[in-house]
């Protein structure tokens, strides 16, 4: 199992602490050719923006969404918007995932918060049933889902905060923050 990092700008080196942790052969990825052989790719929390211009400048844009089509892809935050089909803004997306997103949708800097979920697909990686804690930075709202698209997580409102198209999964929120390492094992599984 080899899994990479998108390492362009955000919160990389939090998820490739994590995956070392489990044991996963890391790599983090800046250029194309550094995708070859990897299971799966995580597109870490930043800003969404940057991200994209950063791929683009990279020449990952093409070839990351070549990826996509093949292989897993797990966006975090701003890495959910990058995956995203539509976040009512001009900017770079890979329209990889059925999902229309809202930017900043809770506010912010100063409106960020924690709060614990409801993930039933994690609990079967936890005797404990315990929920998953949710820490939300700036955090997108998944507005809607296309039909091939799973709802993974829902705040008590209802809004979304997780999905899943297939191979590609999409938290508004941050695992890599946490101590439980129950999305990371989940997204290996989905990797395989």
């Amino acid at each position: 199992m080899k899994i990479g990092v998108l390492a362009l700008q955000g919160s990389f080196h939090e998820h490739q602490y994590i995956l070392e942790q489990l044991g996963v052969d890391t790599v983090q990825v800046r250029l194309p050719h550094q995708l070859d052989d990897l299971n799966g790719l995580i597109i870490p929390g930043g800003e969404s923006t940057t991200i994209g211009k950063l791929a683009v400048d990279f020449g990952l844009f093409e070839p990351l969404q070549r990826f996509g089509n093949k292989h897993a892809i797990w966006g975090t935050c701003a890495g959910s918007i990058f995956l995203s089909k539509d976040a009512h803004r001009n900017q770079p997306l890979l329209g990889l995932m059925d999902i229309q997103v809202e930017r900043n949708a809770f506010g912010r800097q100063v409106d960020s918060f924690e709060i614990d979920l409801d993930i039933p697909i994690l609990k079967t990686l936890n005797s404990q049933n315990l929920p998953f804690h949710g820490i939300f930075i700036r955090a997108p709202l998944i507005e809607s889902v296309g039909k091939d698209v799973d709802v993974l997580a829902k705040l008590a409102t209802g809004r979304i905060v997780a999905a899943q198209q297939g191979t590609l999964l999409a938290t508004s929120f941050h695992p890599e923050l946490t101590e439980d390492d129950r999305f990371h094992r989940y997204f290996l599984e989905v990797a395989q």
